[in-house]
């Protein structure tokens, strides 16, 4: 018997032709879980890489049956690779893709290579913000806090990508 949909919600980012390589992830993401919800996505300028081209970062509500790891690394990273990211050392480096768990139902995991929810919710607003819009009255798994509640320390500047939103949700809904 298959295991009941979990609610998660996916950063989703991208400084390499970030247009085509988000809805080419939209449409992959899609061939694996249910896509229920879009937050705005927007322009940021890349952290510590100020040579770089700007981000298009944004979060999407997925539900799935597959648990958090083969999400992660079979389905997040293979999509990944699929669309030509190269992980380095260097975390910040450029990328067509990056797809992370942020949180996952109401699980709390601490494993050195799965860490969810994901501590960057707390100080990246690029994160914070989308996964706001999303689930605005969203109780942390881990602490028990309202994320309403928790205001990143570093707020950094977000212009939003409406256009590109629109065509985004517009490509999700048309797939369903």
């Amino acid at each position: 018997m298959a295991d009941a949909p979990v609610e998660v919600f996916l950063a989703v980012g991208s400084n390499l032709d970030p247009e085509s390589n988000i809805l080419e992830a939209l449409h992959r993401i899609q061939r694996r879980a249910s896509v229920t919800g879009m937050s705005t996505f927007y322009w940021t300028e890349p952290l510590d890489r100020p040579d770089q081209p700007p981000f298009l970062n944004g979060v999407w509500r997925v539900e799935t049956s597959l648990p958090a790891r083969t999400l992660k690394f079979d389905g997040l990273r293979r999509i990944e690779q699929e669309l030509g990211r190269v992980r380095t050392a260097d975390k910040y480096a450029s990328r067509t893709i990056d797809l992370d768990i942020i949180l996952y139902g109401h699980a709390v995991i601490d494993e050195p290579d799965l860490r969810i929810p994901d501590p960057d919710l707390r100080t990246r607003s690029f994160i914070f913000l989308p996964l706001l819009e999303l689930a605005p009255d969203l109780v942390l798994p881990d602490t028990g806090e309202r994320l309403a509640a928790i205001v990143p320390r570093k707020t950094a500047a977000l212009e939003p990508a409406d256009e590109f939103t629109k065509r985004l949700r517009r490509t999700a809904s048309q797939s369903r």
